[in-house]
């Protein structure tokens, strides 16, 4: 096993207003459906022991792109929408926020019973990434929240969570079992964060002789397992900048998207009539499944799929979260049918895009580009947690050039 990285973001309060927090659900399980079907558990495992990936689901998925509450909120939706259709994925979610951590090994146990695994070695494994995350590594943050989030074959992955009231951010901490050797010597991929100073990490290499005495007086041996990480920090400001997305992606995107169409898209079988604005959200949904891991590294890129429920970087398009959510839903239906033309069509949108990336040189202005959204949002059922998006006065469209 190993902490495979973390993620420290600013702290934010507040609670997701029902008409997301459904779709949430209904898009995150279907998201984690096409990847079982394409890549199986382990991979989606993986997937949400990725840092960056997990804060770009996040974000396709509508929540604020930045803030703590990213975490909390897409682990609920997803325990909320996969525990009823455990035993047919293959999936499983233990835990939560607060007093709902607590019956994560309760949780498991059942689980262990149905699915004949080692519930007692489950257990331990949820205690002991969360007592390294709390205790042992004293960076200042106390864990609120943990997930357990395992296959039926064993394999698992730990999303975690904590705060630290006197600076106002949160930690995020991934686990995944595999390839994991010890618990006490650098069992993560990393903790990522801002430095504060000196810490206690009595997980480093540098502490080994720290460790070695403790353990001596426990009459216990320790291991060793020394692991690379992946370190995500997110800024405090809860707008989108051009600092934090790759223009180059984004501006490929949207030019594909909405200024050039090819015949390509045309022959995206079974998405003809999709609007430009859904496939924008189709072709960032279609990356969050597909995408290689080196596409994460600017999760905000992805709120351009369907927004931030604060407005940021503009309005949740209800009506295009909702076409995007029905055309996957349909993919996954006809597959599962023997009939794979629709998903296989998003993916060859990803793919599509990603190719044009090679000749693409930005030349946009990212702000007016959220303006156009913002402008356009009524359109599309436009929602914040402070209401619906207003039809302005008057709007004037952007050009994207590819060259």
């Amino acid at each position: 096993m190993k902490r495979s990285g973390t993620a420290t973001l600013p702290l934010h309060y507040g609670k997701v207003p029902p008409w997301l927090y459904e779709r949430m659900a209904v898009l995150g399980l279907s998201i984690v459906e096409v990847m079982l079907a394409d890549y199986g558990k382990n991979e989606v495992l993986r997937r949400l022991a990725d840092p960056f990936w997990f804060q770009s689901f996040g974000a396709v998925m509508g929540m604020d792109w930045h803030s703590s509450g990213i975490t909390t909120s897409v682990m609920g939706a997803l325990k909320r929408s996969i525990n009823p259709n455990s035993k047919e994925l293959g999936i499983y979610i233990c835990g939560g926020k607060g007093r709902f951590s607590k019956e994560t090994p309760n949780e498991l146990l059942v689980i262990a019973d149905k699915t004949g695994l080692n519930g007692n070695e489950l257990v331990r494994a949820s205690k002991l990434s969360a007592k390294v995350d709390n205790t042992a590594i004293q960076d200042g943050y106390q864990l609120y929240l943990h997930n357990f989030i395992l296959s039926d074959d064993g394999n698992w992955a730990v999303v975690q969570q904590g705060m630290n009231d006197a600076d106002g951010t949160a930690r995020r901490y991934h686990w995944h079992s595999e390839n994991m050797k010890s618990f006490v010597e650098e069992p993560h991929k990393g903790i990522q964060g801002i430095n504060r100073g000196n810490i206690l990490n009595l997980t480093a290499n540098e502490a080994h002789e720290n460790r070695k005495g403790i353990l001596e007086i426990s009459h216990t041996n320790s291991e060793k397992i020394m692991q690379d990480f992946a370190n995500l920090i997110l800024p405090n400001h809860h707008d989108v900048r051009a600092s934090d997305v790759d223009l180059k992606k984004l501006g490929t995107l949207l030019y594909m998207t909405r200024e050039n169409q090819p015949e390509n898209f045309e022959e995206l079988l079974l998405l003809k009539g999709v609007g430009p604005r859904t496939l924008q959200s189709l072709a960032l949904v279609s990356e969050v499944i597909h995408g290689a891991p080196s596409r994460f590294r600017d999760p905000a890129r992805f709120s351009f799929a369907h927004g931030g429920k604060d407005g940021h970087p503009f309005p949740v398009p209800i009506n295009v979260y909702d076409e995007t959510i029905s055309i996957l839903q349909k993919g996954i239906e006809k597959s599962k049918l023997g009939n794979s033309d629709k998903l296989q069509s998003i993916n060859k949108l990803h793919k599509i895009i990603a190719e044009a990336e090679k000749n693409f040189t930005p030349d946009f202005d990212i702000n007016e580009v959220i303006e156009e959204e913002r402008q356009n949002s009524w359109r599309f059922g436009g929602k914040t947690v402070f209401g619906d998006a207003q039809k302005p006065s008057k709007s004037k469209p952007i050009q994207l050039s590819l060259f």
